[in-house]
Parts: C-alpha cells; structure tokens; sequence
C-alpha cells in the first residue's frame, strides 16, 4: 500500500511540475523571441529582464540555466546551439575593479552577449556581460568566459583561454 501512494504522489507530482514548465516556458516564448524549435531541455530555467532575448531555431538549453537581459541590452543565441544545463549569463554584473566596502562607489557593468550558430556550451558555463562567441565554437565545461571568442575555436577555463582551433575541412 505505501509503494502505490508513493508512485501516485510521484506520477501526480511530475504532472504538476511538467505543467509548470510548460506553462513558464510558454510565457517566455511570449516576452522574449524565441523561435518554436528552441528547445527548454529540462527543469528550472529562467529567463528575465527587461532587455532582449533573442534565440534561433534548433537550438536548446539545458536545466537549471539562467539568462538575464538589462533594459536597453540583449541576449542573442543563433540556430543550432546546443547549450548545457547550469548555463547563466547576464548583460548586467558588477564590476571588479572597484571599492566594495562603499556602496556608493560601486559600478555596474553592461554589455550585449552574442552566441554565433552551432555553438557548443559545456554544463556550469558562465559568460560574462559583452561578449560575442563565434559560429561553430566550443566552450568546455565549467568555464568562465570573459573575453570574445573566435570562431571554430576550442575555448576553457577560468578564466577561459583557446585551447585550439578545430580541424575541419571547410
């Protein structure tokens, strides 16, 4: 008997929580422009602010990642990206370089992020604000990238540095 309420309580669960995300999935497909082959890969995933968030067709994002576009500012990820769970990316962070024992002279950071087509994103990656990722390039997993990338490269690390370049014949 407590194995039937446990697997109904779980079945009823999971009907609950895929009606969640598909409806929170549906609202974003609204606010931002997202095109109906993207794919929300998993559970979690939060997409926000009053910028722009742009994605391309046949491309996908994994659970439990984050994408944050600032008023004024966008978010771009071209077709056929494939983009592992964990991902966060911001147009909108602070800055380093600054006093963080006076609020008052803390500074803001901003820039349009830009995912070039058939990028590959390892899980746990993070971008920061300003950035452009080139078409066809690899980011590893567990990476933190702060620079542009070029394309077909093979980028990782912390902070994320070229690896190398990918040998295809074009």
């Amino acid at each position: 008997m407590k194995s039937i309420v446990i697997k109904l309580f779980a079945y009823t669960y999971d009907i609950f929580r895929r009606a969640y995300n598909n409806y929170t999935y549906k609202n974003f497909r609204k606010k931002y422009s997202i095109h109906n082959t993207f794919n929300f890969n998993g559970d979690g995933i939060l997409m926000y602010g009053d910028g722009q968030i742009l994605i391309d067709g046949n491309s996908y994002i994994g659970r439990y990642s984050r994408i944050q576009a600032s008023k004024g500012y966008y978010v771009k990820i071209g077709q056929n990206c494939k983009i592992g769970p964990f991902f966060q990316v911001w147009t909108q962070t602070g800055e380093v370089d600054c006093d963080f024992s006076d609020y008052s002279k803390l500074r803001t950071k901003y820039g349009n992020i830009i995912i070039g087509d058939a990028v590959w994103i390892g899980s746990c990656v993070v971008i920061s604000p300003g950035v452009k990722i080139g078409n066809n390039s690899i980011i590893g997993a567990n990476s933190v990238v702060t620079k542009d990338v070029p394309d077909f490269a093979i980028v990782g690390g912390v902070p994320a540095k070229l690896i190398r370049y990918k040998k295809i014949d074009i």
